[in-house]
């Protein structure tokens, strides 16, 4: 799965939530979505939260297409495939169409998660104070170190690994998180599918195998970096020509 360049931290929920769950938005009256404009979606309902912070409460597509970089065809176009929104002359009600969009993502549900491997990168996640606010609840969390297991983060106790499979099932855990080394990835996976989660969102640089009925999202790091040091080094050649 490709994440889109411009989306930021906070839009991964979103996303992960899309690609777990877009198949129920793959036909409107036979007509397919396309994957790009599922995948512009989070970028919208994130950018009329803003929007609303900032007191606006009618937005055009226009507007909207300046602040995205996408333009107001395709803002239109995107909106229609999941009805009718906003008010021809006048623009977007923004509130409603949060909601509207917010109902489209899934965000009316509440999801448990589940965080396995507190090492660093394990514990900022656990930490992350906007997944509640976007409907998913942190439940369980995951390591095989004594001495992590036991600790208690956001609330939340560390349990032992060896537990997984039965705490997972007991908490309904919809979607797990792996934060653990690449050599675990896929033993820990394995673990999250016999437990019974609905998606992935894997954090490990390994690529993991799992039944095409678990929905994935591969969340490798060193891509993003080595992407970015890519294009910074194009522009330092350009430049010293």
């Amino acid at each position: 799965m490709v994440i889109p360049n411009n989306l930021m931290v906070e839009d991964i929920s979103y996303y992960l939530l899309l690609l777990l769950f877009e198949e129920a938005w793959q036909l409107k009256d036979h007509i397919i979505i396309s994957k790009a404009t599922i995948d512009r979606l989070p970028l919208y309902f994130r950018t009329l939260r803003l929007s609303l912070e900032e007191g606006i409460d009618i937005i055009s597509s226009e507007e909207l297409g300046q602040r995205l970089g996408v333009t107001p065809e395709q803002i239109r176009k995107d909106l229609a495939s999941f009805g009718q929104f906003g008010k021809k002359g006048v623009g977007y009600y923004v509130r409603e169409l949060i909601r509207n969009i917010g109902e489209i993502l899934g965000l009316h549900y509440n999801w448990n998660i589940a965080v396995v491997g507190i090492g660093h990168l394990g514990s900022a996640l656990a930490n992350y104070q906007n997944f509640a606010s976007l409907g998913f609840n942190l439940v369980a969390m995951f390591d095989a170190d004594p001495e992590i297991i036991g600790k208690t983060i956001n609330g939340v106790q560390v349990e032992s690994i060896e537990n997984l499979t039965a705490i997972v099932q007991e908490r309904s855990v919809h979607i797990g998180i792996i934060a653990v080394p690449a050599v675990f990835a896929q033993e820990v996976a394995d673990k999250l599918v016999t437990a019974g989660v609905a998606g992935i969102w894997n954090f490990a640089p390994i690529k993991i195998n799992v039944p095409d009925k678990i929905r994935v999202v591969n969340e490798d790091l060193s891509v993003g970096l080595s992407s970015l040091s890519y294009h910074l080094a194009r522009n330092l050649v350009k430049n010293n020509d």
